[in-house]
């Protein structure tokens, strides 16, 4: 009888180069790695099938989901504008969640036996990978080698490789934690688990340190339909193609740095360096548009549903039906999020210069200083009469 397979979500990286042969040698059986195209660096993806297989794995598949990476997961984020403890774009946590169905889909087409992936046991990815196997099959073995070997380091993984005779890009001197998608690229470990230390230049990927950014601006056009960027200086294009032309562009400017220390959902607090270019970008061309279209209570909802959904995504609980009804919310409040918007690229900042939209409750007749014949102005007395009541009262109680 064959070996039984487990499915493995592998990135050629360090960690997941190290993982197929000790599932071998400690579980008897066959690795079948699966490659989660979604829109990392072309490079990264480059022979990943024969490294995958020279690193002892039955077989190896690369399925491309970047637009749909795009459309349903990035996007619901940037429409509904969730940061996570007010900065992090999320770019890592919200790539979990459809790495992992597509690995519990592959699993069960294969008939596999178990679901295995890189996650640390000291961070957040192996809760959402964990999660959403839970959500979709819970019936298949998770094997989690973070959390059950004797490597207590990458150092240890590197020599533990080297006696295996398995090529690995990750050294000594650059030992830095990486992911990528189209979304964002992250940078954790090294120099960075010092606080009291800089950035280095190799601590960024994407983007120009600002002192190396243009001296002058650019000025970009950007449409906007149901919250969705459709076009960039009047060139029509899908989410995925424009996002990454944003990425482009906002590199150039330094746009989308973020070096934080956030909290993790098990309790340890960890440094990271994040670059969100286009993401950066789309994020302010959508807020600029709420200001325009949306009403003071919508635009309150508004902020409550960001809250709850970068908690939500950063602690794995995308497959959740909490998740999905803050989702269809926000799809709602998009759907008059339609407009135009002029931005200003410049030093690292991203700044809506000109907007308008066909839905605008905006009225320079009404908001005007100068003289108006819309609006009588002894109408507010009642208004603040009334909307100050109970305050009155309480303090005619008080006295």
């Amino acid at each position: 009888m064959s070996k039984k397979i487990v499915v493995l979500a592998y990135s050629g990286g360090l960690d997941t180069s190290a993982i197929i042969p000790w599932i071998k040698e400690n579980y008897n059986l066959n690795v079948f790695a699966l490659v989660v195209d979604i829109g990392q660096s072309k490079k990264d993806l480059k022979g990943i099938e024969e490294k995958a297989i020279s690193s002892g794995a039955i077989g190896c598949q690369v399925i491309d989901l970047k637009e749909d990476f795009v459309n349903n997961y990035v996007y619901p984020l940037l429409k509904i504008g969730a940061l996570y403890e007010g900065k992090y774009f999320l770019g890592t946590a919200i790539a979990r969640p459809i790495i992992a169905e597509a690995q519990v889909h592959f699993a069960k087409k294969i008939g596999a036996v178990a679901l295995a992936h890189g996650a640390t046991g000291k961070g957040n990815d192996q809760i959402r990978f964990e999660m959403t196997y839970s959500a979709l099959s819970p019936e298949l073995k998770v094997i989690s080698p973070w959390r059950e070997w004797d490597f207590k380091s990458r150092e240890s993984l590197l020599k533990y490789l080297k006696e295996k005779n398995i090529s690995t890009t990750a050294t000594l001197e650059k030992i830095y934690s990486r992911d990528e998608n189209i979304f964002h690229i992250s940078t954790e470990g090294g120099i960075l688990e010092d606080l009291w230390k800089q950035p280095t230049k190799d601590c960024w990927v994407w983007t120009r340190d600002v002192q190396d950014t243009p001296n002058k601006p650019d000025y970009i056009t950007l449409k906007i339909k149901n919250g969705f960027v459709y076009s960039i200086n009047g060139e029509k294009n899908n989410p995925y193609h424009c996002l990454k032309q944003l990425n482009k562009l906002g590199s150039i400017h330094g746009i989308g740095r973020l070096d934080i220390v956030e909290n993790r959902l098990i309790g340890i607090k960890s440094r990271g360096c994040y670059e969100t270019p286009g993401g950066t970008i789309i994020y302010e061309a959508l807020r600029s548009l709420e200001q325009l279209v949306l009403d003071k209570e919508s635009m309150k909802w508004r902020n409550t549903l960001a809250l709850e959904m970068s908690h939500l995504v950063y602690d794995g609980k995308w497959f959740s039906p909490m998740r999905e009804s803050i989702q269809c919310a926000c799809n709602k409040l998009s759907t008059i999020v339609t407009g135009k918007v002029v931005l200003k690229l410049y030093k690292g900042t991203v700044i809506a210069v000109q907007k308008k939209s066909e839905n605008t409750l905006y009225s320079q007749s009404f908001s005007t200083f100068s003289e108006d014949n819309v609006y009588t102005q002894s109408d507010a007395s009642g208004f603040i009469n009334l909307f100050s009541l109970s305050t009155k009262i309480r303090s005619l109680k008080q006295k």
